[in-house]
């Protein structure tokens, strides 16, 4: 049982750092002469660096909400894991983590979704999806499984 909770626990983390890095690091498009995310867009021109802040977009600021929430989500369904872990009664299922986490895992969803149909619009063609992008792609399966994984799981002593 004891491994099978570090398990878990690992996987939840996975995802959350996933989740962390595809929201902050600036590399959801790049090129060889710019890169953008959510927030920033650099170019290099001449030699210099110039970023400017992202468009304000109603597609980009729902990408940037969901993204933000994914994370919320993520955080307070490994808290109310460790809660329950020490509260719940023998034999209770961990429902309220794992809906959380499902939760977060369809906001990443959607999140990258939106993204990827509305990029085509903001970012020139040259430019082709970054890791960033790709990371967010691969937390939503992981807080999708972990998140099945903490309904279907029950408490033993």
């Amino acid at each position: 049982m004891l491994l099978l909770l570090l398990g878990i626990i690992l996987l939840h983390v996975a995802a959350l750092v996933l989740l962390f890095v595809s929201t902050i690091v600036s590399v959801w498009t790049s090129s060889e002469t710019s890169t953008s995310d959510l927030w920033i867009n650099c170019t290099t021109a001449n030699g210099g660096y110039h970023c400017d802040p992202a468009s304000t977009g109603e597609w980009i600021q729902a990408v940037q909400a969901l993204m933000i929430l994914s994370i919320i989500f993520s955080c307070l369904s490994l808290f109310l894991f460790f809660i329950q872990l020490f509260t719940l009664q023998k034999g209770g299922r961990f429902f309220l983590t794992g809906t959380f986490q499902i939760l977060a895992s369809l906001f990443v969803m959607s999140g990258a979704i939106i993204y990827t149909v509305m990029s085509p619009d903001w970012v020139p063609e040259e430019s082709a999806f970054g890791y960033s992008y790709i990371l967010a792609w691969v937390a939503f399966p992981l807080a999708l499984i972990s998140g099945l994984i903490y309904v279907i799981l029950r408490k033993r002593e």
